[in-house]
């Protein structure tokens, strides 16, 4: 068989052609292996991922959580001491009936509370109480001496002393305060020192309130004494009606009630601390 460059060249051309085909057939069948794996494979190496992260994770402590605070216990209430109270009665034996305590807030008196607070001053057991002890002090001084000293002279001391009380609380307790609508009661002030509180009872024997708690001067205590004092002179004797003796009972009225709003302003302390409330 004859061989010539022609038919070797078309032999090559088909050899390579051959190969060709053989080697796009061989890298499309890799192609094909290398699609049809690499979704298992990249399927392998996220599970191989979170595997890993999940270990991770586990190794890991606990992220602290968010707490709600506890609720706070409950505090007891705390309430400041109250203030010492003002009583009836002052050792059971002198009437007490018009001091108010010390920041407690009253509405206005009406004429009958006035009317009732002149009462129990004056016809309570302890003004007798009182009364009989002022007498016995004036009968043991010889006070007046037209009253002479003994028995009888103790009668008349008493029924004076009454009578001066019974007439110094009618006017200052009920005539001038409701003609003057002001307020016969006594507040106590119950704060500050010892002197300030002394000031401040004596300056009640000037300045007062009224109905409506606005400070007013005291005309129920120095008209009212003095409006007493003129009374009293329908039952002392004439040696003591002058005008002298007249204006020296108003002057000593005026100064027991002075003696009396200090004694008022105190009282509900000394009874705490010294005799533990038990007046």
């Amino acid at each position: 068989m004859r061989f010539d460059s022609t038919s070797f060249v078309t032999f090559c051309f088909f050899l390579a052609l051959g190969n060709a085909s053989s080697y796009a057939a061989a890298t499309s069948a890799t192609v094909d292996s290398d699609s049809m794996l690499s979704p298992q494979v990249a399927g392998a190496a996220n599970e191989a991922e979170s595997l890993r992260g999940e270990a991770a994770s586990s190794a890991l402590p606990d992220a602290p959580q968010a707490q709600s605070p506890a609720a706070a216990p409950p505090q007891p209430a705390t309430s400041p001491d109250a203030a010492p109270q003002q009583t009836k009665r002052i050792l059971l034996i002198i009437p007490n009936f018009r001091s108010v305590s010390a920041d407690v807030k009253l509405p206005p008196t009406t004429s009958s509370e006035k009317f009732k607070i002149f009462l129990e001053d004056s016809f309570d057991y302890s003004a007798f109480v009182e009364v009989g002890l002022l007498a016995g002090n004036s009968d043991l001084h010889k006070s007046e001496p037209q009253f002479h000293h003994g028995a009888a002279a103790y009668a008349r001391y008493y029924w004076h002393g009454f009578a001066d009380n019974t007439d110094g609380n009618l006017m200052t307790e009920f005539l001038l305060p409701m003609t003057t609508r002001e307020d016969p009661r006594y507040y106590t002030l119950g704060h500050g020192g010892f002197l300030h509180r002394t000031v401040y009872s004596v300056s009640r024997l000037v300045v007062t309130r009224d109905n409506h708690g606005n400070a007013t001067p005291n005309l129920s205590e120095i008209v009212g004494n003095g409006a007493a004092a003129g009374v009293s002179n329908l039952y002392y004797p004439s040696p003591d009606r002058t005008w002298t003796k007249t204006g020296q009972r108003w002057v000593l009225e005026v100064g027991i009630d002075g003696i009396s709003n200090i004694v008022k302003e105190f009282w509900p302390d000394i009874n705490s601390r010294i005799f533990h409330d038990k007046f």
